[in-house]
């Protein structure tokens, strides 16, 4: 028996302020299913490169206040970027709050409008620590 990933779907209330955050972080619409019967639209995000491992953004079209709560949690959604510094500028500079900043120039933390937790990993070593994300504190939680 095997297994293979196919996608970590979340739902959100704002769908283009959602796809622009996630352009962001550079994923780009690899497929989109909207729905009329079902009044609702998926649209699937993923790294150039890496269209196999998307995001599926689920959009109901009148909202989400009909829908029972079973009290499943969700965790976060992780990417390895090439430079942590440059990607948190790059998001803080697009009005983005960096929750956890990468004082360890290894890892950081930020939400999306859906208030989805969003792990950014540095690729390979950790890089040296530098300002002004060394002295950084925490905002909010992630």
């Amino acid at each position: 028996m095997s297994t293979k990933y196919l996608h970590t779907m979340v739902r959100v209330k704002d769908l283009e302020a959602s796809m622009a955050f996630y352009a962001l972080l550079g994923l780009k619409q690899t497929r989109r299913m909207d729905s009329e019967q079902g009044r609702f639209s998926l649209i699937f995000m993923a790294p150039e490169g890496q269209e196999e491992c998307p995001v599926e953004l689920t959009w109901n079209w009148d909202g989400d206040d009909g829908l029972p709560s079973d009290g499943r949690h969700f965790g976060h959604l992780a990417y390895e970027v090439d430079d942590i510094y440059a990607m948190c500028q790059h998001l803080q500079d697009n009005g983005v709050l960096i929750n956890r900043p990468p004082r360890d120039g290894r890892m950081a933390f930020v939400r999306s409008p859906d208030n989805i937790s969003i792990e950014l990993l540095q690729k390979g070593e950790a890089k040296a620590p530098a300002e002004p994300w060394s002295s950084m504190p925490n905002t909010g939680h992630w």
